[in-house]
C-alpha cells in the first residue's frame, strides 16, 4: 500500500539511453515511460483541483504544486515528490506482473480503489490537512489515465504486501497472538520528565550515575514547571492519543529511571534536553490496547514491505529527465535530489539545490 510502502528513491542502472535531456519522456522504469505531456497534465490536475491537490500532497507529504495555472506554479519539491511516487508505483506494478505473474482482477481493482481512498483520508488526517471534498471525489478529478494507473499500482502494492512472509495479517487471531507475544509493550504507565539546559547536562549525568531518583533529578535540574512535583507529568493508557509517542520517548529504560540519552527539544525559544521516565506500569488488556497493537503490526508490515521495495527499486532501470531531478546518495541511501540550477541569483533557494525529497516517515 502506498502509505505502508514508504517512499524510497531509486538507483539508476545503465547509461546512454537513460540520459533523457531534451527527450519527450519525463521518466521511465524498465522501459515503461511517462511522457512529458502526461506528466505535465498530472501536475496541472493537482493545480486545478483543490481537493485532489490536498489529498495527494498529504500522501506525498509535500505540496505537489502551488494553486494556479501555468508550469511556473509547480514547485521543485513537488515535481521531485511526484516523480518518486510515479516511479515507485510503476516499479512495484511491473514486479508483481513479471516476477509474481499476477495481474489485478476487477474485484482486486475495486478493493484497491477503496484502499487508496482510505489511505488518502488517513494521509490527510496524519498531516492535519482539512481537504475539501472526499477522497473518492479527489480520485475522480484525476485524468482518467492517471486514475487507472494509480488504482492498478495500489492493487499491485496490496498484493505484494499480502505475499510477504514477514507480513502479519490483520485478523483477530493474528492480532491476539501478536499482543500476547509483546504484552509488555502495551502497559499503561505514568511518567515523569526533566527538561534540562545544555549547560547542566554534565551535572545531570553525574547525578544520574550517583543513583539520584527521578524526582530528585527533576527537582534539581529541570526547568519545566513539573519540577515542583518531581517531574510528574501524567499517566497514559493505550487509548491515549499520545501513548505511542510517549512510549517511544521512554524507550528501554527501566521503571523509575531516566534514559541516559535525552531527546532534543525546542523549549522557550532554545534547545533543551528532554528526559522521560516511566514511574509505574500496569498491564493493559487486549481490548484496551487493540488500536496500538494494530498500529504496531502495520509498522512491522511496513518494514518488511520497505525491504522488498528497496530490492525492487535497486534492481529497476530508472530514467529521469534531468529537468525533474538528479540521482545521488543521501544519508539513507540513493535518493532523488532537486535538479541542479545555475549558481547566479534567481528564484531558486539553496535548499532547492541540496535537499532530497522527504518521506512520509523517516
Amino acid at each position: 500500500m502506498r502509505r505502508i510502502i514508504i517512499f524510497l528513491v531509486l538507483a539508476v542502472l545503465g547509461a546512454g539511453w537513460y540520459g533523457l535531456s531534451g527527450s519527450t519522456i519525463a521518466l521511465a522504469v524498465n522501459g515503461t515511460s511517462v511522457s512529458e505531456t502526461q506528466f505535465h497534465a498530472e501536475l496541472r490536475s493537482f493545480q486545478a483541483n483543490p481537493g485532489l491537490f490536498c489529498y495527494m500532497s498529504s500522501l506525498a507529504n509535500t505540496a505537489l504544486a502551488k494553486q494556479g495555472a501555468g508550469r511556473d506554479t509547480v514547485t521543485v519539491a513537488g515535481e521531485v515528490a511526484w516523480a518518486n511516487l510515479r516511479v515507485e508505483g510503476i516499479a512495484i506494478d511491473q514486479y508483481v506482473r513479471v516476477a509474481l505473474k499476477h495481474r489485478p482482477s476487477a474485484e482486486e481493482l475495486a478493493t484497491a480503489t477503496s484502499s487508496l481512498e482510505g489511505e488518502l483520508s488517513q494521509a490527510a488526517t496524519q498531516t492535519s490537512n482539512n481537504c475539501p471534498g472526499t477522497p473518492a471525489q479527489a480520485l475522480a478529478e484525476m485524468p482518467a489515465e492517471l486514475r487507472a494507473a494509480q488504482i492498478e499500482d495500489q492493487a499491485s502494492s496490496v498484493y505484494l504486501v499480502s505475499k510477504l512472509n514477514a507480513t502479519i495479517p490483520l485478523t483477530a487471531s493474528a492480532i491476539k497472538s501478536y499482543y500476547l507475544s509483546h504484552r509488555a509493550n502495551y502497559d499503561s504507565f505514568c511518567v515523569s520528565v526533566a527538561v534540562v539546559s545544555p549547560t547542566n547536562l554534565t551535572a545531570f549525568a553525574a547525578a544520574q550515575k550517583q543513583g539520584l531518583s527521578v524526582a530528585t533529578l527533576a527537582k534539581n535540574f529541570s526547568v519545566d514547571p513539573s519540577k515542583s512535583k518531581g517531574g510528574s507529568y501524567g499517566c497514559f493508557t493505550p487509548t491515549s492519543s499520545s501513548y505511542a509517542s510517549v512510549r517511544s520517548d521512554i524507550g528501554t529504560a527501566a521503571v523509575g529511571h531516566f534514559p541516559t540519552s535525552p531527546i532534543s527539544i525546542s523549549y522557550n525559544g532554545g534547545t533543551y534536553a528532554l528526559f522521560v521516565a516511566a514511574t509505574s506500569k500496569t498491564p493493559s488488556t487486549l481490548a484496551q490496547a487493540q488500536s496500538v497493537v494494530i498500529s504496531d503490526i502495520q509498522t512491522s508490515n511496513a518494514t518488511a514491505a520497505n525491504n522488498v521495495k528497496a530490492s525492487i527499486l535497486y534492481d529497476s532501470a530508472v530514467a529521469l529527465d534531468p529537468a525533474y531531478g538528479r540521482w545521488g546518495l543521501s544519508s539513507s541511501g540513493p535518493a532523488i535530489f532537486a535538479p541542479g540550477l545555475p549558481t547566479q541569483s534567481g528564484p531558486a533557494t539553496t535548499s532547492q539545490l541540496t535537499t532530497a525529497a522527504t518521506t512520509p516517515y523517516q
